[in-house]
């Protein structure tokens, strides 16, 4: 992608598991009366940043769920907002699903141990924004209308393209979806979880869908493409993490191309493309937990992503940050990351609220008896 103008066209086309066994504590997050961080839409409500900023450091701990380091360079981001703030954050099931964290959040409410913030995929952060309490961010005039909710309920915070990824020394060069019906690719085809719950699984059977004729309408071939690829002997029912990609594991991964990136500072042979006519874009939702535990805290972390430093951290991570273009246009964004990100070209494709509860419905009727 070279890049201010595909970037630009992501944001037009874009329209725990078990409770702890305590009993609930009560918290920050049980105030409700005026000039309370957890009722707070904007810093202003609580004095300013620097109020926000004291407010979150007397809580002292921010809980995150479902943020791999490796993922968008989520292990810099959490280091660097901890030595800023003096903050302790507490990651929980870093490998979990979207999916997983609703769960967690509605399972574990009333507790010190809940989530206080949220990083959905788009089909699942739609499905659940009840949960969402509305916070604008400083930055907030910054993003573009079509990727936030005009009340601040959720934001868009980084995205990318789904993408192919795969171990040249271990596989043969390929250049598109097709290929990976070829023999050579045995076992070894992984998809970055399961469709009904992961958003970048949702997002990979829809890429799939588009390179084989089907539409941000209609992704009953990405389905169809997956049964003939597990009959093939070909699909592998693992979930890639960096360390199942350094091991040989799995050696063919469709999952976002800045999670795809990311693996070839560790395994040069790591190679990446975005198929032709088949460029799926997506944005990750980022939200505050209406039960938030630390209020405070989630608010100003949500300050921190969408500052420039939290939004160039999300570039040093191979990720498109949602205001690269305001941050471009003002020359603050940090262009030696921005000229890596990976090449793209065609028009994406980004699916619409509607298009994606279909394509949900479609999955949760047909996924199971495709694959399983």
């Amino acid at each position: 992608m070279k890049n201010v103008r595909l970037i630009s066209a992501l944001a037009a086309a874009i329209v725990l598991t078990a409770a702890a066994c305590a009993p609930p504590e009560k918290n920050d997050g049980d105030k409700t009366g005026p000039g309370s961080a957890a009722s707070a839409t904007s810093s202003a409500d609580l004095g300013g940043l620097d109020g926000l900023i004291a407010a979150a450091k007397k809580e002292g701990e921010l809980n995150v769920i479902a943020l791999p380091p490796d993922w968008a360079n989520y292990g810099a981001i959490i280091k660097a907002f901890s030595d800023k703030y003096g903050i302790k954050v507490n990651s929980a099931q870093p490998d979990a699903s979207s999916q997983d964290e609703i769960n967690a959040a509605t399972q574990q409410r009333g507790r010190s141990t809940a989530p206080d913030v949220f990083d959905l995929g788009q089909s699942v952060a739609l499905a659940n924004k009840a949960l969402f309490a509305p916070y604008k961010v400083t930055t907030f005039g910054s993003i573009p209308d079509a990727m936030k909710d005009p009340n601040g309920a959720w934001v868009n915070d980084y995205g990318g393209y789904m993408s192919v990824g795969y171990d040249s020394a271990k596989v043969p060069d390929m250049s598109a979806v097709n290929d990976l019906m070829n023999p050579a690719y045995q076992g070894k085809v992984a998809l970055n979880g399961d469709p009904t719950q992961a958003g970048a699984a949702f997002s990979g059977v829809a890429m799939v869908a588009l390179s084989q004729g089907g539409s941000a309408d209609d992704i009953s071939a990405g389905v169809a493409f997956f049964q003939k690829l597990k009959q093939a002997g070909n699909f592998l029912p693992v979930d890639p993490t960096p360390a199942t990609i350094e091991s040989g594991q799995t050696p063919v991964v469709i999952d976002w191309d800045y999670l795809n990136a990311a693996q070839t500072k560790k395994l040069p042979t790591w190679k990446v493309f975005v198929p032709q006519g088949a460029v799926l874009g997506g944005y990750y939702f980022q939200a505050v937990s209406s039960g938030a535990p630390h209020p405070a805290a989630a608010r100003l972390w949500q300050e921190f992503l969408f500052s420039d430093e939290g939004q160039n951290l999300y570039l040093g991570g191979g990720a498109r940050p949602v205001r690269a273009d305001a941050m471009v246009k003002s020359g603050t964004v940090d262009a030696a990351a921005y000229e890596k990100l990976p090449p793209v070209s065609g028009k994406p494709v980004i699916l619409n609220q509607a298009q994606t509860d279909a394509a949900n419905k479609y999955l949760a009727d047909n996924w199971a008896k495709a694959i399983g």
